[in-house]
């Protein structure tokens, strides 16, 4: 795993928490993510691959709708852990990573509907929180 030390003293990187029990409904129990999504709306990777599958069955706007929906839920959850609005939202965590998979959906799906100044944002907002999500999902 990456360690994040930001010698200029910036924000720590952020962690959201686990959600075990979403994980567990996606893995174990091979839930749709409809299905968890509206278990738990505030798991964003649920979004996500609402927003990804919707993506590739060309439903762009669709795609768009949930990847926003997600977005803003991790938005709000990184807020409450301490999130000021910038600074490292690491990849290597795995709570992460439905946050940073709905700002890269969000970004392709943008750019889909000519919304560009919009998938620029995302896509730079995406390489600022974490380089590692942005070489991985920049595709």
């Amino acid at each position: 795993m990456t360690t994040h030390e930001n010698l200029l003293g910036g924000p720590a990187p952020t962690h959201l928490p686990e959600n075990e029990e979403a994980y567990r409904l996606l893995g174990e129990e091979s839930a749709t993510p409809e299905k968890v999504a509206a278990d738990f709306p505030t798991f964003s990777l649920a979004w996500a691959m609402l927003a990804d599958d919707a993506f590739a069955a060309e439903r762009v706007v669709e795609s768009y709708a949930y990847a926003r929906t997600g977005y803003h839920r991790g938005l709000d959850a990184l807020r409450r852990s301490g999130w000021k609005g910038h600074g490292p939202i690491p990849w290597e965590h795995r709570p992460n990573r439905g946050f940073l998979r709905c700002l890269a959906a969000l970004a392709r799906a943008a750019g889909a509907i000519n919304e560009t100044e919009e998938s620029e944002r995302c896509w730079e907002f995406l390489k600022d929180s974490s380089a590692d999500a942005y070489a991985e999902l920049k595709q």
